[in-house]
């Protein structure tokens, strides 16, 4: 088969709701969901206190936080392996190729991404947005609330770009999740392992869909960007 015969053969396969094709979809939708959920608040709040707070070595920890944006994602799945393995410290929990370790995995990789975004945010922004806050009365924890309620848009585009980076990757996911099929196979994964049986098929299939959650992914972004653009005119405006 030539290539113009696979591209019509992955279009079937997707218009025909091959059972195999959706069930490797969700599985690479749930567990990435799953992941921004656990890293969302941890990140966010890590990011906001450490764009405000002083103490000793945060320059040391923003540096880390950076630099770990260019760690490869198979370098933090060696890692979890490592912890995860029968000899691992968190040996006892036998979630090693399991969904749990996939999502883990991913969260780990959402974690220091989102961090990065939201602290950058957090430091760029108006400082008298607090400012007004305290001279308001306000407690620590609503000043938080404002400052983030009006970095809402960096906040979500954070979360985006996380979600584009946890969907995307194959390291972490082949380490921890062993490519299961069923429980840990994602779109990745599975682009791999098909394309290296010579099944181009569904591997460009499952290519499509990545292709189609970027541009979507990014059609929100640009969406996002105008309103927040809008919103800062129209404050200017007043």
């Amino acid at each position: 088969m030539n290539l113009w015969e696979h591209f019509l053969a992955a279009l079937r396969l997707l218009g025909q709701g091959d059972p195999e094709l959706w069930q490797i979809i969700a599985v690479s939708m749930r567990s990435a969901v799953l992941a921004l959920l656990i890293a969302s608040v941890p990140a966010i709040f890590m990011g906001y206190h450490l764009a405000y707070r002083r103490f000793i070595g945060r320059r040391v920890l923003i540096w880390l936080l950076q630099a770990s944006l260019s760690f490869p994602t198979v370098l933090i799945g060696l890692l979890l392996y490592l912890l995860l393995s029968r000899q691992g410290v968190l040996g006892a929990w036998h979630w090693l190729f399991t969904s749990q370790a996939l999502v883990l995995g991913q969260a780990l990789i959402a974690l220091p991404m989102m961090t990065a975004f939201v602290f950058t945010a957090v430091q760029a922004a108006d400082p008298r947005i607090a400012e007004t806050a305290l001279s308001l009365g306000a407690r620590a924890t609503q000043v938080m609330w404002t400052v983030l309620l009006e970095l809402r848009f960096a906040v979500i585009a954070a979360l985006i770009h996380a979600f584009g980076r946890v969907i995307s990757e194959v390291g972490c996911a082949m380490m921890v999740g062993g490519n299961i099929a069923g429980a840990t196979r994602t779109m990745t994964t599975a682009i791999a392992l098909e394309t290296s049986k010579g099944e181009f098929a569904q591997g460009m299939a499952l290519g499509m869909m990545l292709l189609l959650l970027a541009l979507l992914m990014n059609a929100i972004l640009m969406l996002l960007q105008g309103e927040a653009g809008e919103v800062n005119l129209a404050r200017r405006d007043a």
